[in-house]
């Protein structure tokens, strides 16, 4: 699957996306440690970034597999 970076993210891996192979579906949690392996300077950041597949918000339920695009959202301000 293809884990993409947004806003200060892509700063904070060095890139704005990555590839993460899983051989069966993965939970949110099992995503992201994934992740943290490839990335540890993400862990700081966990408890306010929201995860996407394929173009829709993904919640604890949410079964993550090959083939998905994934976005990691950190909060964003406006004004």
């Amino acid at each position: 699957m293809i884990v993409r970076f947004f806003a200060h993210l892509k700063d904070v891996t060095g890139c704005d996306a990555a590839e993460v192979r899983v051989a069966m579906p993965v939970t949110g949690d099992e995503l992201w440690e994934l992740l943290l392996k490839q990335h540890p300077a993400l862990a700081n950041h966990r408890a306010n970034v929201r995860m996407a597949q394929n173009w829709e918000y993904a919640d604890a339920t949410t079964r993550f597999a090959d083939g998905d695009e994934v976005a990691l959202i950190p909060p964003v301000s406006g004004g």
